[in-house]
């Protein structure tokens, strides 16, 4: 089978690099705002996972889950090569 096209693979690097970027960067900043975090009224309708999810360690561990997310993007950008078969 023969490889993609080298206009597809580079596309497909930069739709993954722009998800990376967008998902990880809404994931690092989102729990430390407090309109979407501290007023979420999904969050107040389960107190058991509010009262877990409003800890400082776990908003940190959701920013890291963000930022390693985005160093996932600029990985991809850096090691990237195009397949020619």
């Amino acid at each position: 089978m023969a490889p993609a096209p080298v206009w597809l693979q580079r596309m497909s690097l930069v739709v993954f690099v722009l998800f990376c970027f967008y998902i990880g960067g809404i994931l690092a900043v989102l729990p430390w705002s407090p309109r979407y975090w501290d007023q979420n009224g999904w969050l107040m309708a389960h107190p058991a996972i509010d009262a877990i999810a409003i800890q400082g360690w776990m908003r940190g561990l959701i920013s890291g889950i963000g930022l390693v997310d985005v160093w996932i993007g600029i990985s991809e950008l850096i090691h990237y090569r195009d397949f020619k078969g």
